[in-house]
């Protein structure tokens, strides 16, 4: 048996006209744990829930592998993350996420994402969230899909409210020892649909769907 045989997320991807997301090989890790230890964002400003992003330089690169590594051999059908790598013109830019917990029971996703800082305010992070929404809506039949940002990301908030999120309440966190909002945001079906876009394809699917709680 092949590698893609065993685990078939080797053959996921999806195709925008901009982007490729493919399930990353070690590889594309190891290029995205560089990319992220060269930074992806301003150091003085925290986007993430849990501040990955401050480790030493050294030890960031490592880090982050060991925390794939270990998405990929902690999945279940029940609960999993799918991390996909996002290129453009073959370039490593980014990451896009994708989870749940008893999916074919709720029907409920949630995502994450980073982008490289050269790929920053190009429209990339709302072409990537979109590929990924078309995989949970059409390609697993998702029902809703939810995400967060801290109150002052807005680049991020951004990319949910173009593509249909609203605010679903909110939450006050500790960051850095200070308090800050986190805005709750969730996109329903039928929003979705209002701003599906009809240029993304979706290939090697169908091998997967068992990894993610769905009949094959």
């Amino acid at each position: 048996m092949t590698l893609r045989e065993i685990w078939p997320l080797f053959g996921l991807r999806l195709l925008s006209p901009r982007l490729e997301l493919r399930y990353p090989s070690d590889r594309d890790l190891g290029g995205l744990a560089q990319a992220a230890a060269a930074g992806i964002h301003d150091p003085a400003v925290m986007p993430f829930e849990i501040p990955w992003t401050d480790a030493p330089a050294p030890e960031l690169p490592r880090n982050a592998l060991q925390f794939w590594w270990g998405l990929r051999s902690g999945w279940k059908p029940t609960d999993w993350t799918l991390t996909l790598a996002v290129l453009e013109e073959g370039r490593l830019v980014g990451v896009q996420d994708l989870q749940a917990k008893e999916f074919g029971v709720t029907r409920q996703v949630q995502t994450g994402s980073w982008l490289t800082r050269s790929a920053q305010g190009r429209g990339i992070g709302t072409e990537m969230r979109a590929a990924v929404l078309h995989l949970a809506f059409e390609g697993l039949g998702a029902r809703r899909a939810v995400s967060a940002a801290f109150e002052d990301n807005p680049a991020s908030l951004g990319v949910s409210r173009v593509l249909g999120y609203v605010e679903n309440g909110d939450a006050v966190q500790s960051r850095r020892g200070k308090p800050v909002r986190r805005i709750n945001l969730l996109l329903e079906r039928a929003a979705w649909e209002g701003h599906r876009r009809g240029d993304i394809r979706l290939e090697g699917l169908t091998p997967c769907l068992p990894l993610f709680g769905l009949p094959g």
